[in-house]
């Protein structure tokens, strides 16, 4: 449970009146404590990682959902790569993103302008989870614009549009960036469905970003085995490999 002395809180939305807003009402709460604010998502994760490197985690962050950059939605479920998540309030204008904030286990959803007594109770049901029920948030529909890596207890973000290559090895996934490799536990058909319109599959475990296909190529593998056609990329030396099943997609480039 979250019941040490202080709740050390969060704060994320892209308005200062809001932020100021909450400042005043957890000045009425006794034993909360504000470690930080942010104003996007990206900055959130910014810093709760700056938290976990002081070991001093956070454990609840209030959340806005409609901030540039990165949504409160999105940010959520990056937060939920971290060995030890905050539990999330989500604070919002708009009551139509009610069922989705519960779709994926959120707290509590507060609706703007925050009373002081919701915030109350919300922060009493934060205190009273069992750390398991901090695990279950869930992807959402809406289409992320990162994948986040969790890399020695810290949130890498990577955004979407500098992946190269997605290639399933075992049970990870290879990102691939011109600067270098990540490994992430998700699963290649689901990437797929995601970003059907980013990534093409060229072979049963890799999909390849379209804005990064250079063409296409015959090359042998070896002196012995016939010639098989290759995805040339930019910017990395390596190519993928086309499946005979993916190979239509090479005539209707050539066409």
């Amino acid at each position: 449970m979250l019941n040490q002395t202080n709740l050390n809180i969060v704060i994320a939305d892209d308005e200062a009146p809001a932020r100021s807003r909450l400042r005043t009402l957890l000045g009425d709460i006794p034993h909360t404590q504000i470690m930080a604010e942010a104003r996007n998502g990206k900055e959130l994760l910014e810093v709760v990682n700056q938290a976990s490197d002081t070991h001093t985690a956070a454990n609840i962050v209030l959340l806005d959902i409609r901030m540039p950059e990165m949504d409160g939605i999105e940010a959520a479920q990056h937060l939920q790569k971290l060995p030890q998540p905050p539990a999330i309030i989500f604070t919002t204008a708009y009551d139509n993103y009610a069922i989705q904030a519960f779709d994926i286990s959120a707290v509590d959803y507060l609706l703007k302008p925050i009373r002081l007594e919701r915030l109350q109770t919300a922060l009493q049901k934060a205190r009273a989870l069992q750390p398991s029920q901090l695990e279950t948030l869930t992807p959402l529909s809406p289409q992320r614009t990162h994948l986040s890596i969790n890399e020695r207890g810290r949130i890498l973000l990577v955004p979407i549009n500098e992946i190269i290559y997605l290639r399933a090895e075992l049970k990870y996934i290879t990102v691939r960036t011109a600067e270098r490799e990540y490994l992430i536990e998700e699963s290649l058909s689901h990437l797929e469905q995601e970003f059907s319109h980013i990534f093409t599959r060229l072979h049963r475990n890799c999909l390849a970003a379209n804005a990064y296909i250079l063409g296409y190529e015959k090359r042998h593998h070896d002196e012995h085995a016939e010639k098989q056609w290759v995805a040339l990329l930019k910017h990395v030396p390596e190519t993928i490999s086309v499946s005979r099943r993916q190979q239509h997609l090479i005539r209707q480039t050539i066409l």
